[in-house]
């Protein structure tokens, strides 16, 4: 049952005698006949209900919310999927990471299907508690159609991946390579080590997207391909390590804009904890003053204006986490409790960031003294400037909630996302994120088909009154600079001496 391992995958339909391949393909899951309200759009066919067989077996105790809502802390915590109640306490070997804590004492329903393929619902088994009480599976409307939604993107192939398109963007990513290294080995000169750095920087930013498709499983059906063309394309190419990069993005899109639930927890999005150097909201920017940090506030009163230079040693910043997270110097971002845990694909992750350097510094010692400084800079500075700006138009400035504020999946997706409007040229710079929204929604939807998914949410969000928003990149970085002084001038108001 499930998506079956390369090799083992039926043929397509329509496809007379079609060998087995790795490209992702829907393949119907096992499925009780009939859905219950609790579980309809889980990812069975045409919103039929997928369980586990195991713990259809078992018959566990009534258990409330209320009780479940007690259980939610990473030592204590119990969850819900599917209308069943699932203990998983103190899970530190959860393949996702310490993600699975985001949702203690919680409904996970709509974010565990976000993430998992049908596979992991057996794995739930052992950790099954008992049933939720009747009177706490009730759905919401705006849950009800967001799983028929779900069902609908499944029913109509739209998380299959086109292998002409990834062929085409990774030759097209190469080449960008390719174009830096002639500047270096085959022309000569300032000039072109210059025009070098920027196609660099360029090649990493196009890295980054394409590093992202795979490692959220939009491309390939077997996960460990996945992760190996992560190894390459974000490792070696982009100097990210994997397991790094998936720690924190898998946390942020589950808990997209949310803030932790107290210092250290590690259960918010971590791609807001910018403290001392940005304060996304008002209540960031009061523990700030906490606090006899003169730098720290230096840059809330600054914030705006120092954002774009921030951007420009993003980079090198995410270098540093990354080569400190595999090579367990130190983590910026990890709970204690990950610091000596092994890394899941081992000796690979030190090969691959070793490879990346090896290939960089190789190309560098080409060049001059001064060349080679400049070339340094400009692509780090330049790439981190491209990626922060496309990704930073799709949250910053959005709403920012308090962790007991928390909305439905749903509404957190949508109410902290920002849309970009634009042309083909607009699509390839943001790397398909143009259609942050439906990303959110669908994280293993590929990008060529995100546009047809977002013709489906625009209408749903209307029906519901959940506010859609969509703009240029130009308004869209200028709402997040004015948000930044926005969150200023709030804070002067409290703090006239700040």
């Amino acid at each position: 049952p499930g998506r079956r391992a390369c090799g083992g995958r039926r043929p397509r339909r329509g496809t007379r005698g079609a060998s087995p391949n790795h490209w992702r393909t829907r393949v119907p899951w096992t499925v009780e006949a009939s859905p219950s309200p609790a579980t309809m759009g889980l990812g069975g066919k045409d919103g039929t209900t997928l369980r586990s067989r195991k713990a259809g077996t078992k018959d566990g105790r009534v258990v409330s919310m209320e009780e479940v809502a007690k259980h939610n802390t990473p030592e204590d915590a119990w969850m819900v999927f599917g209308g069943r109640v699932y203990d998983v306490s103190d899970w530190r070997d959860h393949p996702g990471g310490r993600i699975i804590f985001t949702h203690a004492g919680q409904d996970c329903t709509d974010a565990f299907n976000a993430f998992h393929p049908s596979s992991a619902v057996d794995t739930m088994a052992k950790f099954y508690v008992g049933e939720l009480a009747p009177e706490d599976r009730k759905l919401t409307a705006v849950e009800r159609d967001y799983r028929a939604l779900r069902a609908r993107v499944r029913r109509e192939r739209l998380d299959v991946a086109s292998p002409a398109y990834y062929v085409f963007k990774c030759a097209s990513n190469l080449a960008i390579l390719a174009g830096a290294f002639y500047l270096v080995l085959g022309v000569g000169g300032t000039a072109a080590v210059a025009g070098a750095a920027a196609l660099v920087a360029l090649f990493w930013q196009q890295c980054g997207w394409l590093a992202h498709d795979f490692l959220h499983h939009q491309v390939f059906d077997n996960r460990a391909i996945g992760d190996w063309f992560g190894l390459v394309i974000g490792n070696v190419g982009q100097g990210f390590s994997v397991e790094w990069w998936k720690d924190k993005h898998n946390t942020h899109h589950a808990v997209p804009n949310l803030l932790e639930s107290s210092d250290d927890a590690h259960d918010g999005d971590p791609d807001i904890d910018t403290m001392p150097l940005l304060a996304w909201s008002l209540e960031m920017a009061r523990k700030a003053t906490r606090t006899d940090s003169a730098v720290g506030r230096f840059f809330l009163k600054h914030q705006a204006f120092l954002y774009f230079p921030i951007l420009l040693v993003a980079r090198m910043s995410w270098l540093l986490q990354s080569f400190t997270f595999v090579f367990r110097t130190g983590d910026v971002w990890a709970a204690p409790d990950t610091s000596l845990k092994p890394l899941h694909l081992g000796f690979r992750e030190h090969a691959g960031l070793l490879l990346h350097y090896l290939w960089y510094f190789g190309l560098m010692t080409q060049m001059s003294a001064a060349q080679a400084v400049l070339f340094f800079f400009a692509s780090q500075m330049l790439c981190g400037l491209l990626l922060a700006v496309a990704f930073g138009v799709g949250h910053n400035g959005m709403a920012v909630y308090e962790a007991d504020k928390k909305p439905d999946f749903l509404t957190l997706q949508i109410t902290t996302t920002r849309n970009v409007d634009g042309n083909f040229l607009v699509g390839w710079f943001m790397g398909g994120l143009q259609n942050q929204v439906e990303h959110h929604l669908f994280p293993n939807v590929p990008r060529h088909n995100l546009h047809i998914v977002r013709s489906y949410v625009e209408p749903l969000c209307k029906k519901h009154n959940i506010p859609y928003h969509s703009t240029s990149i130009t308004r869209g970085t200028i709402e997040v600079l004015q948000h930044l002084a926005d969150v200023t001038t709030e804070l002067i108001q409290d703090f006239p001496g700040l």
